[in-house]
């Protein structure tokens, strides 16, 4: 059984949940952080504020830009189709999906807390002092904790071959669900290496 997506519509919805994860996990964080560390139900009600706008900017951010480069350097610097393990494969992936969602989401953030202060001037530094605060953060939570969970939810809740690659009317014939577009490769890739 493949715990990665196979299609694009199976990774859509592993994006939905992953996001998801990652999002009201780095939101509290960072809620708690500006709060002196501290956690109580305050900092859960500011943080599931916060979550909606930073949740489709993290979706947008993931499909068009992170994902792409994840995979791209992935690819194309540590593992090789076919000859690299499942797990190196997932690591490396999971892993380079980080340094983009770091990058841009610590500005997110410094926008987010420029719209509460109004000086245009805190921008950069509170942008640039972000990033090693989210990466610290980001990176153990992605690979041992919503990476994890993520497939888990997914494949329990979308066994393979219950979500189609197109819908049947656009397919076609399909033979036991084996046509898979081919803009899905580098997921199938992933998938049969899982």
């Amino acid at each position: 059984m493949s715990f990665m997506p196979t299609n694009k519509r199976e990774s859509l919805i592993f994006t939905i949940i992953m996001c998801f994860c990652m999002v009201l996990w780095m939101s509290v964080y960072n809620v708690m952080r500006v709060h002196g560390w501290q956690f109580d139900l305050g900092i859960l009600a500011e943080a599931w504020v916060g979550f909606p706008p930073a949740y489709i900017v993290a979706m947008l951010l993931d499909v068009f830009v992170a994902s792409r480069f994840a995979k791209w350097f992935a690819f194309r610097f540590l593992v090789t189709p076919g000859k690299s393990s499942k797990l190196a494969i997932t690591l490396s992936i999971s892993t380079m999906m980080v340094f983009p969602m770091v990058f841009f989401m610590s500005l997110y953030g410094a926008l987010e807390a420029f719209t509460h202060v109004g000086n245009p001037a805190m921008i950069l530094p509170t942008w640039i002092s972000n990033i090693p605060w989210n990466f610290i953060a980001a990176l153990p939570w992605n690979l041992i904790v919503a990476g994890p969970f993520s497939r888990w939810l997914f494949r329990r809740v979308f066994p393979e071959g219950t979500v189609l690659a197109e819908p049947l009317a656009a397919a076609g014939t399909m033979e036991s669900g084996a046509h898979v577009s081919d803009a899905a490769m580098p997921q199938q890739v992933v998938a049969q290496e899982l």
